[in-house]
């Protein structure tokens, strides 16, 4: 008995073939991906709220609204969440944003603020939070009159923030001397000035140098102002085999001239 052998298609029709389903697949798959652009952009899904969590207590929800709201632009469904977090980070006080999608027409954003620590800069324009980031804000929103004044190159308030707690209580006997502003020099010398007008030319070195220097003053100093009674004016650390000081109307210290800076 004959067998009906299959029948084969030739190469350049099966070619044809595949390139017509090929075609078919990517029409139907542009033809979802334009029905999508078309729902997406419909009114349904259009953007109607915006619910603010988080950290409040620098701006009221109103503001904060009116400072974002011109630069979110799209639908629910078409929202770019990053553009939406950087507009809300651009918002004074907010260090940090984090935006969801709240079905079916909102999106919740959850806000970190910035916590000030320090004034920032000659002319303590600016402030620092206690991550040591530098950030601009309205001064007198500061409720904290008494934050101390950071003064140093750029990127540098990170390690001067940490670099004021180690010396806070090294200075601290010195008639609770508080660090009011602690500046860092382009070359590394440091230079404290205490809240009771008391100025310390600290000088350069390794944390560990400045920090070691600094307590050595200080462990020494009452030796001097008790036998002078005399309040700390200034002092000069940087003298290889001591320290100059000025009490009020005396000066100590040998004959060489402070190094400079």
């Amino acid at each position: 008995m004959d067998a009906t052998l299959p029948t084969v298609l030739p190469g350049d029709i099966r070619l044809m073939n595949a390139t017509a389903n090929v075609l078919m697949a990517l029409g139907v798959a542009g033809l979802v991906a334009m029905a999508a652009v078309w729902l997406a952009r419909q009114p349904i899904f259009a953007l109607k709220g915006v619910l603010i969590e988080g950290d409040v207590a620098r701006n009221s929800i109103s503001t904060i609204r009116a400072n974002a709201a011109p630069h979110l632009s799209g639908t629910f469904l078409t929202l770019d969440l990053a553009t939406a977090r950087r507009a809300f980070e651009s918002v004074p006080w907010v260090r940090e944003a984090q935006v969801r999608r709240v079905w079916p027409n909102r999106i919740a954003v959850k806000l970190v603020e910035y916590q000030p620590v320090a004034l920032w800069g000659h002319d303590a324009d600016k402030l620092v939070d206690r991550h040591g980031d530098v950030f601009e804000a309205n001064i007198g929103d500061v409720e904290d009159d008494n934050l101390p004044t950071l003064d140093g190159p750029d990127g540098s308030a990170p390690h001067m923030l940490a670099m004021r707690a180690l010396l806070a209580p090294v200075f601290e006997p010195l008639g609770g001397g508080r660090i009011d502003t602690l500046e860092l020099s382009g070359r590394g010398s440091w230079h404290a000035t205490l809240d009771n007008g008391a100025e310390i030319e600290i000088g350069r070195g390794t944390d560990d140098e400045v920090v070691a220097r600094s307590r050595r003053f200080v462990g020494t100093l009452t030796q001097v102002t008790s036998h002078f009674q005399r309040p700390l004016e200034s002092a000069d650390l940087r003298h290889r085999d001591g320290y100059a000081v000025r009490l009020k109307g005396i000066t100590t210290g040998g004959n060489d001239k402070p190094a400079k800076k």
